[in-house]
């Protein structure tokens, strides 16, 4: 196997370990909060205080990737991911856990960003759509893997265990990451910028969060429209290219749906059907598994052949299983799965392929922070939506495929021209040369 190949590898079990960590702790949190006491709100914050940090580094862990090292950063990142890693399984309370993921979050808004740069660098034309196609196989392995490893592992050792898988995980990631390439764009870094940016999206993302605090929202508006005047922060010319504004657009509410729909489907089956976490787990596979196989055959052959027209194929199956899910959840989730990986991989590959190397670290914390917006949104709305009425899964189930007729019109807005014309289907990303 090439040494790229074995790098891409590095990169997308650090993708993993993101997935695995946010999924595995939903699963353990009643039970450490059990161990530790404190606050019944501390069970929300376990996973919360891992999600504000995120979101809110996303574009400056990106940008510190393009001024010292796209390499270097990953390697930090992945370095203090373990360490804190280690430290969530060594607390003593509910506070201390909450702080040590607070720095896991930070570090994976440093190592994430990374990725997709990393990729475009070692990769170019046909090979580039390849290794993108294998992001989906992965992240859907994880999405199976972490309430099923949540609920093992909580139940056959401790709670504490469950952060410890991290830590080999996390050292074979940099024990291979040396055959990554390094890369970088020297830039200014902007720390009044990135005051502003983390600010504001604290301000956004923790009303989300926590429903009382509405009141933050204007406040966290008015410091990210701040960091658009500041152009050594954002890579301002990105949005000289039409379609990367419909395309923050479209993943915000594309990612709003995904992580709203699996969270629906886990309540419904815990919360009405009144199954076990593990059979809750087990019924998301389908899900999960069809969206790594087509996430693959996309990568491999469709996305060539189709180029950004597969977006529209995807969104459309996955618009058909949300209409199939009040009649028969698991074939509606195999097919929704289906949607979810055929659209993802051309989304990326239509959304990136006019970037240029310098603007990479930025384009990449962009669509990030706006995924991660997007998943924290949809677990608000359509998690509301589904506790007013928890006998009734084709409420939350309807908003869903409403959002994703939306999602159409912006997937049609960010296309070029050439896309249009099928051109990027034969070269399915520039390299930016």
């Amino acid at each position: 196997m090439e040494k790229k190949w074995i790098g891409l590898i590095a990169l997308l079990v650090a993708e993993a370990m993101n997935l695995l960590d946010a999924t595995i702790v939903q699963v353990a949190a009643p039970v450490i909060h059990t161990d530790l006491g404190g606050r019944t709100a501390d069970i929300q914050w376990f996973n919360a205080a891992y999600t504000l940090p995120f979101a809110a580094l996303l574009i400056t862990g990106g940008r510190l990737g393009d001024r010292f090292g796209r390499r270097r950063c990953f390697r930090i990142g992945v370095a203090v991911f373990v360490l804190a890693s280690t430290a969530c399984a060594l607390a003593s309370t509910s506070s201390l856990l909450i702080g040590f993921r607070a720095v896991q979050g930070a570090a994976a808004a440093l190592v994430i960003p990374q990725t997709i740069g990393l990729i475009k660098t070692t990769f170019t034309g046909g090979a580039l759509a390849k290794a993108l196609g294998t992001i989906g196989p992965v992240m859907g392995l994880a999405g199976i893997s972490g309430p099923l490893l949540g609920g093992v592992i909580t139940e056959a050792s401790s709670w504490r265990a469950v952060f410890l898988v991290n830590v080999p995980l996390g050292l074979a990631v940099l024990a291979l990451s040396h055959l990554l390439p390094e890369s970088a764009s020297p830039q200014r870094i902007d720390l009044v910028g990135a005051v502003l940016l983390t600010g504001g999206t604290a301000l956004i993302v923790y009303p989300i969060l926590q429903s009382h605090a509405w009141y933050l929202l204007a406040p966290g508006a008015v410091l990210l429209g701040l960091c658009f005047l500041r152009k050594d922060l954002i890579e301002v010319s990105l949005f000289a290219h039409r379609g990367f504004a419909p395309a923050l657009l479209t993943s915000a509410l594309f990612f709003a749906v995904l992580s709203g729909v699996t969270l629906v489907v886990v309540l419904h089956q815990q919360l009405t059907l009144h199954h076990t976490v593990m059979r809750s787990g087990l019924v998301l596979m389908p899900w999960s598994a069809a969206s790594g196989i087509a996430s693959l055959l996309a990568g491999q052959w469709l996305v060539a052949r189709l180029g950004s027209r597969l977006m529209y194929v995807g969104l459309g199956v996955l618009l058909a299983g949300l209409a199939l899910v009040p009649y028969a959840l698991l074939p509606a989730l195999a097919l929704g799965g289906t949607g979810v990986g055929l659209f993802t991989t051309s989304f990326f590959t239509e959304a990136l392929h006019r970037v240029e190397p310098h603007q990479t670290g930025s384009a990449a914390g962009l669509l990030n922070a706006v995924q991660q917006f997007g998943g924290t949104l949809g677990v608000a709305v359509f998690g509301s939506v589904f506790l007013r009425h928890p006998q009734a899964i084709d409420r939350p189930v309807w908003v869903a495929a409403a959002t994703i007729v939306v999602t159409v019109a912006t997937a049609h807005l960010m296309r070029s021209r050439s896309s249009r014309r099928g051109r990027v289907g034969r070269v399915p990303v520039s390299t930016g040369r």
